[in-house]
């Protein structure tokens, strides 16, 4: 019998996980058991059925279990709605004890009397009384889940101003750092708050070209080095580099007369290269 993949999701702010299926014929929104390391959990189909690629045969995928019954799709629409009910619930209370949170999301267990509240704070919250308030509420055991910025506009979605759905939703597992440096090495303006995504943080997109601008950077000279380029029919004139073009791979270097002019970088050599000798005094 030959296994297939789908993408299934557990949650609605979640994404999609491969799940190893046999020939249970299952479509897009279908709602389907799915095998975890605790128990078994329903899901809803998100990626439709798919070969399993030659290179990942040997993987160990979790398994889709079973189609979900009439009456569990139905109780599982129910449980998705009381969440959405009770993330409106959570933040009206907590804004009623004048606590600066932002509710999220809320998680209820399918069987347990239990509810997971997902917030974010800009500052540490004493939750204490919010607790037993929403205890009451929701009339389950109730545990606090305070998450960072990022989370936070992970599970909410967004557009990038891109135009695409933001990656940390859409292709993202985790949130690898994200410094000032990779801003620099792109020579990007460190006071534009383009740089910034959805969540207040640097963009994650930072860090996509960055190992890439690192290596164009490397094969150019540092500025204020001198050097010497290649200027045609007038020979090689002594200059320094004033500025480089990483993407262009050129540099522009200034001379001692004051002119400048912008020269590729195979028409330029200057010290630090194994083949030319130390030359060129400031």
């Amino acid at each position: 019998m030959d296994d297939f993949l789908v993408g299934v999701r557990l949650r609605p702010t979640a994404q999609a996980d491969d799940y190893r299926v046999g020939e249970l014929e299952l479509h897009v929104g279908d709602l389907v058991f799915v095998e975890t390391p605790i128990e078994q959990v329903m899901g809803e189909v998100r990626r439709p059925r798919r070969e399993i690629p030659e290179t990942k045969r040997d993987r160990a995928y979790p398994r889709v279990v079973r189609l979900a019954s009439d009456d569990e799709a139905r109780a599982y629409r129910e449980r998705l709605e009381r969440e959405e009910r009770a993330v409106a619930t959570c933040q009206r209370v907590a804004r009623g004890r004048g606590l600066m949170m932002k509710v999220v999301d809320v998680e209820i267990h399918p069987v347990a009397r239990r509810a997971t509240v997902y917030f974010n704070a800009e500052e540490r919250i004493d939750f204490r009384d919010l607790v037993r308030d929403l205890a009451r509420e929701l009339r389950s055991r109730v545990e606090m889940r305070q998450i960072g910025a990022r989370d936070t506009t992970k599970v909410l979605d967004g557009i990038g101003p891109c135009g695409r759905q933001l990656c940390c939703t859409a292709h993202l597992r985790r949130f690898d750092p994200i410094s000032v440096k990779m801003a620099k090495a792109q020579d990007m303006p460190l006071t534009d708050n383009r740089l910034l995504g959805n969540c207040g943080r640097l963009k994650c997109c930072l860090l996509y070209e960055f190992s890439t601008y690192e290596e164009l950077r490397s094969r150019l000279p540092r500025v204020n080095s001198p050097c010497q380029a290649n200027c045609g029919t007038s020979g090689c004139m002594t200059g320094k580099v004033r500025s480089i073009r990483v993407l262009k791979q050129s540099v522009v270097v200034g001379f001692p007369d004051g002119t400048q002019a912008e020269v590729p970088i195979d028409q330029v050599t200057w010290e630090g290269r194994a083949h030319i000798k130390p030359q060129l005094e400031s």
